[in-house]
């Protein structure tokens, strides 16, 4: 058996660290206390129903249109757009059951169309009212955000899964670029599909070709360490190495390691480097920072700003190296 090297340096989080979380928002407190302590299941459960009625879920709930859609767009260059806010329901872990999200969704299922985008691929303008919000477009990266929350709120997204599945590329990576000419996978829209899959295994149970092929884009990343170039070794991108929350459509080191623990991978000695980097920037007391604030509109804002301690990424990086502890 592989011993860990860094067991010994990723303690449970301290007592303070553990109230600092829970005196937060319902959506960071419901998943500390299923995450990172004893908590019974009611307890859990009971803090996670507050989402809908209180803090940042109720205000995002609050803020859809008659029309079944958030900033009035089924997508948008900001956070705003309906596409975001059902992403970031998603992270907050809205339950899928509960009445004020079957209200929400049924509205956008019903409503919300891809403006330009017609149902066999084909672009018709702006002034088109083309697919059903959960029919998706053409853009592996958007459309594996739209699965991901579409499969966490029970929708039929299966013309989006096949999309996605005959878009996987020879190296096991997608890229929104392929039909520009790109031959090879990009981190950004990878991880974008490999958490569609997953919500879409997690919600309606696997299939071999469903399970091969995220499997091949798990390999996509590990073959990379999570961060650096296959051919030469070097690191892609440096902002890949800062935490932030929300990622939306951005890759970064934090967010690859917390799709694998939620996926169940057994770790092994290609995630070493990107946990040490990760553990490398806890603080003292045992938090993390928003390292990056990717800018853009908000339509609500969940952490405190770049530069500030940050409540998501200490949840996050703490389940993480638990996650990583724990594989022996």
């Amino acid at each position: 058996m592989t011993t860990n090297p860094f067991k010994w340096q990723t303690p449970q989080p301290g007592s303070s660290v553990i109230r600092w979380l829970l005196d937060s928002d319902p959506s960071i407190r419901w998943q500390v206390l299923q995450d990172l302590t004893d908590a019974p299941e009611e307890e859990v459960a009971a803090e996670r129903a507050k989402i809908a009625t209180e803090g940042w879920g109720a205000q995002l709930l609050a803020l859809q249109g008659a029309d079944g859609s958030w900033a009035g767009e089924a997508w948008n260059q900001g956070w705003d757009s309906t596409m975001h806010v059902l992403s970031l329901l998603r992270e907050l872990g809205l339950d899928p059951e509960c009445e004020q999200a079957r209200r929400a969704v049924s509205l956008v299922r019903d409503h919300v169309r891809w403006r330009g985008w017609d149902l066999d691929g084909s672009w018709h303008g702006w002034d088109f009212v083309g697919n059903p919000f959960f029919a998706g477009e053409v853009e592996p990266c958007i459309n594996g955000q739209v699965a991901a929350s579409g499969a966490y709120f029970g929708q039929d997204i299966q013309r989006i899964i096949e999309r996605l599945l005959g878009e996987q590329m020879d190296d096991g990576g997608w890229n929104c670029e392929q039909g520009n000419g790109s031959t090879r996978g990009s981190f950004n829209t990878t991880i974008c599909v490999l958490e569609a899959l997953l919500e879409y295994e997690l919600a309606n149970g696997s299939s071999a070709e469903l399970m091969e092929d995220r499997l091949r884009g798990q390999e996509y990343l590990l073959e990379r360490r999570l961060f650096r170039r296959l051919s030469t070794g070097e690191i892609v991108d440096l902002d890949w190495t800062r935490c932030s929350f929300p990622t939306w459509w951005h890759y970064d080191v934090l967010r690859s390691l917390d799709y694998f623990r939620k996926a169940g991978v057994t770790p092994d000695e290609r995630m070493a480097e990107a946990i040490a980097l990760v553990l490398s920037k806890r603080d003292s007391d045992g938090r993390w920072l928003v390292e990056n604030r990717h800018p853009g509109t908000m339509a609500v804002e969940v952490e405190e700003g770049e530069g500030r301690l940050s409540r998501w990424n200490t949840l996050r990086a703490s389940r993480v190296l638990d996650w990583y502890a724990a594989r022996d």
